[in-house]
């Protein structure tokens, strides 16, 4: 059984706790335009250079007022409009209000806006329903954001978050880290790019694209070397060309133990295995370790195995060698499953789940399916991992499990 096999098997924390030890974040930074800025890294401490809002203004259409001016019952004239981009500036007469405009500059003197709603208009001008109190729906100047206030620390990746805000406070370059360096490749005879017909024994190249995509989302530069053939002279050439160029290099396929999978080998030849077995299903295949000059990970070959892996192990490493120092693993939460689950006890599991939420507000979650490692289309199907224990058993219905949600790579 599989139990019997797996006390030699590394734990995912214990290899994630290997791989993030031994690896330091890069240091090269570069200053780029807020428009390329997407999903790159802050190398340093932005601070507002001005006030957000710069100037008080109104939070709504209506009229500004002096609240000691304002009488039960007697009628303002209006001695003027305010809008935005176009402020009051005449002289403003006693016992008279301004129209005012959401977003207006707040004229010189005024206390407080009451929203036109309240406002009751006659020919001798504006009558107020209800009370009015001093700072009434007037926005401070800097009650967003002070000027020189912390904005973002070292380590944020910026995004739609974060971005828009940088470009409201006129900020138009931002100095980021270098965008990491990753080569990749796939290996096997059997595998033909996508868009191109297959010939028979012959299979798309799946993993490279679903990793590609994924490092693009990471905001890392990619150099891809495409498919290398089961040959070993072609396979160290290419390790060689990943590790000229790149700080890390991705395989796919090659690092179990069939008599065609030289990743291992050349592993070996050209640089340091920290380790290639781990104790997790789908993707017990999995390498780590040091070129030359750059970090490696070899991941599964099959398609399921290699998403897993990558979502695990090489996101986190990617977060921390590009300085991503705000990232944070994926939510965890508990549910009750409405399917059984079948599983040995030896490794922990990630089957692919659909959670929901009952109408008590309860979380639940059942199986996508078959849950073989070549079985893709359970993550266009499921919307998280359900992640079962090491040493647990198959799963009865109404158990409670762990869950753990999509990230944005798989979501």
């Amino acid at each position: 059984m599989d139990h019997c096999n797996t006390s030699d098997l590394l734990s995912l924390e214990q290899a994630l706790s290997k791989m993030l030890s031994q690896v330091t974040p890069l240091q090269a930074t570069e200053v780029v335009a807020l428009t390329q800025a997407a999903s790159r890294i802050t190398a340093c401490a932005i601070t507002s250079p001005i006030a957000v809002p710069p100037f008080a203004n109104s939070a709504m259409d209506g009229y500004a007022i002096r609240c000691n001016e304002l009488s039960s019952g007697m009628p303002l004239p209006v001695a003027g409009k305010a809008f935005a981009g176009a402020p009051f500036k005449d002289a403003w007469p006693a016992n008279s209000c301004i129209r005012i405009m959401t977003g207006a500059p707040i004229p010189p003197g005024a206390d407080a806006v009451i929203m036109q709603e309240q406002a009751v208009i006659s020919e001798q001008g504006v009558t107020f329903n209800g009370n009015a109190r001093i700072g009434q729906n007037i926005r401070l100047a800097g009650e967003d954001i002070e000027q020189n206030a912390a904005v973002f620390p070292t380590g944020v990746k910026l995004g739609a978050a974060q971005l828009p805000l940088l470009a409201s406070l006129g900020i138009a370059e931002v100095s980021v880290f270098r965008a990491l360096k990753v080569a990749i490749f796939s290996t096997g005879d059997e595998l033909q790019p996508v868009g191109q017909p297959l010939a028979e024994g012959q299979i798309y190249d799946t993993n490279r694209f679903a990793v590609r995509l994924m490092l693009q989302q990471l905001g890392c530069q990619i150099i891809d070397l495409g498919v290398i053939h089961d040959d070993q002279d072609a396979l160290r050439h290419a390790f060689q060309q990943a590790d000229a160029t790149a700080d890390l290099v991705i395989s796919s396929g090659g690092v179990s133990v069939g008599e065609a999978d030289y990743t291992k080998q050349m592993l070996e030849e050209l640089g340091d295995i920290a380790f290639w077995k781990l104790a997790i299903k789908p993707g017990k295949p999995f390498a780590f370790g040091k070129l030359d000059n750059a970090w490696f990970c070899g991941l599964p070959g099959n398609p399921v195995s290699a998403a897993l892996t990558f979502y695990q192990l090489v996101q986190p490493l990617v977060a921390k060698l590009s300085g991503h120092s705000q990232w944070q693993p994926p939510l965890r939460l508990k549910a009750k499953t409405t399917t059984a689950l079948k599983k040995s006890p030896g490794r922990l599991d990630f089957q692919r789940g659909i959670f929901s939420t009952t109408p008590q507000g309860e979380l639940e979650v059942r199986t996508t399916g078959h849950q073989g490692s070549h079985v893709f289309s359970s993550f266009s199907q499921g919307n998280c991992f359900i992640v079962l224990e090491r040493e647990r058993g198959s799963v009865a219905v109404g158990e409670p499990v762990e869950i753990e949600l999509f990230n944005g790579l798989l979501s």
